[in-house]
């Protein structure tokens, strides 16, 4: 196991012990604190990561990964089409007659919606990525980067 030592002159080293010692160097098992720094890549991750994480509609949590941010974009689609084709609030049954259309919830239970609770629920989904794309861009034009950019006080 390697230890750190300080050098005025050269800096920090790795030895073995104080036997590995060279002159005015001072001894320590402790560490030096190195200044973190956080690049864009980190933000990124984080970003992503939240946006895979889930997207609240009307108080029920829902899967949000890109294949279903892409089910969630073409349902809103569909739902816009039955708006303007005539379908009314409250009508469940305006994509399929014969039974009530509904999304599947992360915790498994069925939300049905009519074609105008679907329309919401995409334009939900989408502002939620949009947020986080552009808090996610806030953080990368920060100089420096918040060593504590994960927590959820720089994320909406």
């Amino acid at each position: 196991m390697s230890f750190a030592v300080r050098n005025d002159l050269r800096g920090w080293r790795a030895v073995d012990g104080p036997d590995d010692l060279l002159g005015d160097e001072h001894y320590s098992e402790e560490q030096p604190e190195l200044p973190v720094s956080i690049g864009a890549s980190e933000v990124d991750a984080e970003r992503d990561r939240r946006i895979d994480a889930g997207v609240m509609f009307q108080g029920v949590m829902y899967q949000s990964r890109a294949t279903d941010r892409e089910n969630i974009a073409g349902a809103a689609q569909l739902g816009f089409m039955a708006v303007v084709a005539g379908a009314q609030p409250g009508d469940l049954r305006w994509s399929n007659p014969g039974e009530d259309y509904a999304w599947i919830a992360t915790d498994n239970s069925l939300v049905r919606m009519d074609a105008q609770t679907v329309v919401a629920f995409g334009k939900v989904a989408a502002e939620r990525k949009q947020m986080l794309v552009f808090a996610g861009r806030d953080l990368k034009d920060s100089s420096p980067i918040p060593v504590d950019y994960a927590d959820d006080k720089w994320w909406p």
